[in-house]
């Protein structure tokens, strides 16, 4: 085999590769890791949610959009919605804060209570569209649990 024809051989087993890599997308774990208080207010307030985004994929991932319902110890707090773009590099993890602005009016008087704990159960639902080599994928976000919350005053 010439050398030209060995050079060939590789870069097609090569393009193989990557083609399978790309059409076997794992979706990204999230995890929602603390929520900071960065604002109270006599009408409402705003909290970070912060995640932990691992990418399982040997490839970049892009995201175009996150949208999501958060509830606090079963009260439903608001809808969140982050459209600037989030890079995912490949096999790794990366840190994703996204806002949310809430008011008093929506989530009832005795939701003010729950910022005096340091623990506070939340639940989670929405989705992230990401870019792939294989084109957009919808990827359905669902969790619960507690997680730390942290204040900033």
């Amino acid at each position: 085999m010439t050398r030209w024809a060995t050079g060939v051989a590789l870069l097609a087993g090569a393009s193989c590769a990557t083609i399978q890599s790309a059409l076997s997308f794992k979706a990204p774990d999230i995890t929602l890791t603390d929520i900071t208080v960065t604002g109270l207010g006599l009408t409402g307030g705003t909290l970070d949610l912060a995640f932990d985004v691992y990418n399982p994929n040997t490839y970049r991932l892009r995201s175009t959009r996150m949208e999501l319902g958060l509830d606090l110890e079963d009260v439903h707090f608001g809808e969140a919605l982050l459209e600037r773009p989030l890079d995912l590099s490949p096999e790794n993890h990366s840190r994703v804060i996204v806002p949310v602005r809430f008011e008093w009016s929506g989530v009832g008087a005795g939701a003010r209570a729950f910022f005096s704990r340091q623990e506070i159960k939340y639940g989670i639902d929405g989705a992230v569209i990401l870019e792939t080599p294989i084109g957009e994928q919808r990827v359905g976000l669902r969790a619960t649990g507690d997680v730390p919350l942290k204040k900033l005053f």
